[in-house]
């Protein structure tokens, strides 16, 4: 793959979690290029990523959930996502207005759509998972009530070890609860506290990271049997730089404006240590921030079989 447009996550030489939140739509330059302008992202495994979505989807029907209060949410959803996806690709895909009627098309999966906006019935699944199969984001909307939010629906088939199924009611706070040091430090609470005063029409970003073996999207709860293994292959002497990769979450979070819910894409690009060692910028700095990560941290991104190995890989690259 090109590094390009990969959305390096580092800036300094350590990292600590922190809401880095900061308006999204804002092109951000790395020693490869840059990323950022569009909210909604394409690249060239777009056809792949989604067909891996299907799949995922037949075999499990629970990583697709949205609670019956949710559906006028979840069309608000499937009109922002066809509407980013119309604008910043119009040779890809295309939308058009008939008054209530949506005429969509996309001609990188062959598919076209014509259905009454409200109507479940004119569409072959549920409005949220008809958007996931349309993007490459994850997508998770969260309600507003009582002073909190909840995650009450939600398409998510490329997981960092966590489960939809098992998040899914749940307030903020609970979801974040296994983090560490977040709380004490009051990470979570400010990030709630900014969300709930979004305006309608807001969008803002952050980017999270971790690590995988392999270009392997789903490190679900649910997917845990196939991928825990392969966390024992990746010392192995010469696979290292090509089977590990760091795993960056592009992350949106933008108020609908009719529902008023929170809709968060979590977009993932991996990239192989080896071509992340090829930028030395990265190289130097992705090994640093291994040395330096505290083991609490360290033990919560699964890193532990690794990090010592890939960090002085780093180092003599």
């Amino acid at each position: 793959m090109t590094l390009e447009r990969f959305p390096f996550p580092f800036t300094r030489d350590s990292y600590r979690y922190s809401t880095n939140i900061e308006p999204a739509r804002t092109f951000t330059r790395t020693a490869t290029g840059g990323w950022g302008a569009d909210v909604i992202d394409v690249d060239p495994h777009y056809a792949a990523d989604l067909t891996l979505r299907e799949e995922i989807l037949a075999s499990d029907p629970s990583r697709a959930v949205v609670l019956p209060h949710m559906r006028p949410a979840a069309w608000d959803a499937l009109r922002y996502v066809l509407t980013e996806l119309a604008a910043a690709h119009p040779g890809d895909f295309r939308l058009r207005h008939d008054g209530p009627v949506l005429h969509w098309e996309n001609r990188r999966r062959g598919v076209r759509a014509s259905f009454r906006f409200g109507d479940d019935s004119a569409l072959p699944c549920d409005p949220l998972t008809f958007a996931a199969l349309q993007a490459q984001e994850d997508l998770v909307l969260l309600d507003q009530r009582e002073d909190t939010l909840w995650a009450d629906a939600g398409v998510v088939t490329f997981a960092a070890d966590w489960s939809l199924a098992f998040v899914i009611g749940m307030p903020f706070a609970e979801i974040h609860g296994p983090v560490p040091r977040v709380h004490e430090e009051g990470v979570v609470s400010r990030a709630q506290d900014f969300l709930l005063r979004l305006e309608p029409g807001a969008e803002f970003r952050r980017t999270n990271w971790s690590m995988t073996v392999g270009r392997r999207l789903d490190v679900s709860a649910e997917a845990y049997p196939s991928w825990g293994r392969d966390r024992r292959r990746a010392t192995v002497e010469g696979t290292l730089a090509e089977l590990l990769h760091l795993r960056v979450e592009v992350q949106h979070l933008i108020r609908l404006p009719a529902s008023n819910a929170i809709l968060f894409l979590i977009r993932t690009h991996l990239a192989p240590l080896s071509e992340i060692a090829a930028v030395p910028e990265w190289r130097q700095r992705f090994g640093r921030v291994l040395r330096e990560l505290p083991e609490d941290m360290v033990e919560y991104k699964g890193l532990q079989r690794y990090r010592a190995a890939a960090a002085t890989w780093l180092a003599t690259a």
